[in-house]
């Protein structure tokens, strides 16, 4: 019971490297019960007389992840055993999973690979970052390692992102509650999704909305409910799905603009000025693009007074009435 115990804590990244390490030290390759018996994060659960068919399972899960994250798994027969299943050896030719020849990585380069891949290992480059994380470390190239232990951890997506991304992959129609600003209750949605892209800070799911046969775009802050996965699968996106989506949404971003006045040397000033493709038509003005005018809005009202909304009116309307609201909630 204590070697199953001390199984359970073995991370899934660290038996996938070990599993990875084994098979690129191998030319003939390894049977299933070589690499359950010997592999860190098998050998502790495999039992010689008893019923490893559990364990079987999880190895037939590790297979698809890594070859999911790009590795080159080969199935080869056993010598004398032609056709025989049972006796199938497992390997990854180096040849074809090693770096070109004529890339290097210094250590200090190896380190900020590292760090990107770690920051991003929760969020959209989550299965890349795996598997660079796990490339670099296997072809044992060598790293700043003191730095590594002040990586950080940086949440960078909504709680639908996950699913969405999972929905992505297998091509699986969802279904989520989407709430509009100005609407009092969430309108459910059934859609299939297309690409998950962030623009402007903000992620969005560039979908194909079932109801209407059209593709839209959803933010996920928008999205109120729980992502149900529906059994139901499409067919594959043409490719460039997410170049699209970017294209679109920067049409929206580049057709709203707003003027809006800011008192010089605040906050206000400061950030705003500084936001992409921000111009100073004169002093203490600017001249700004949005996406979205109630994201927008939301922003310019937590300035205050430093910022005053001088045009298109909908957006000084919505942030007055924002500022009213706020006025109002606190007598």
């Amino acid at each position: 019971m204590a070697n199953v115990g001390g199984a359970s804590r073995i991370p899934a990244e660290e038996r996938l490297f070990s599993l990875v390490l084994a098979l690129l030290a191998t030319d003939a390759g390894l049977t299933k019960t070589d690499i359950l018996s010997t592999v860190q994060g098998y050998r502790q659960k495999f039992s010689r007389s008893g019923d490893n068919a559990n364990l079987e399972r999880q190895f037939e899960r590790d297979k698809d992840d890594i070859r999911d994250l790009g590795v080159p798994l080969e199935t080869i027969d056993s010598p004398g055993h032609a056709g025989d299943n049972h006796n199938l050896r497992y390997r990854i030719p180096r040849g074809a999973y090693e770096l070109p020849t004529d890339i290097r990585f210094s250590p200090e380069e190896t380190t900020l690979l590292n760090l990107a891949a770690m920051v991003w290992r929760e969020g959209s480059l989550s299965a890349e970052s795996r598997r660079a994380i796990l490339k670099l470390r296997s072809l044992g190239v060598t790293t700043t390692e003191p730095v590594l232990g002040y990586a950080p951890r940086v949440r960078v997506r909504e709680a639908a992102f996950d699913p969405l991304g999972t929905a992505l992959e297998r091509r699986q129609v969802v279904r989520f509650g989407y709430l509009k600003p100005g609407e009092s209750e969430a309108r459910v949605r059934t859609v299939e999704p297309r690409a998950l892209v962030q623009h402007q800070g903000r992620w969005h799911l560039f979908a194909t909305d079932q109801s209407t046969s059209t593709t839209k775009t959803f933010l996920l802050r928008r999205i109120v409910t729980q992502v149900s996965t529906l059994a139901t699968t499409f067919a594959p996106s043409a490719p460039g799905q997410a170049d699209l989506a970017l294209s679109e949404l920067e049409t929206v971003w580049n057709s709203n603009s707003a003027v809006v006045q800011v008192d010089e040397g605040t906050d206000a000033a400061t950030r705003l000025g500084k936001r992409r493709g921000a111009t100073v038509p004169g002093a203490g003005t600017l001249n700004l693009h949005y996406s979205d005018l109630n994201i927008f809005a939301d922003e310019l009202a937590g300035y205050g007074p430093e910022a005053l909304v001088i045009s298109p009116p909908e957006l000084r309307d919505a942030v007055r009435a924002r500022l009213e609201r706020t006025a109002a909630d606190h007598g």
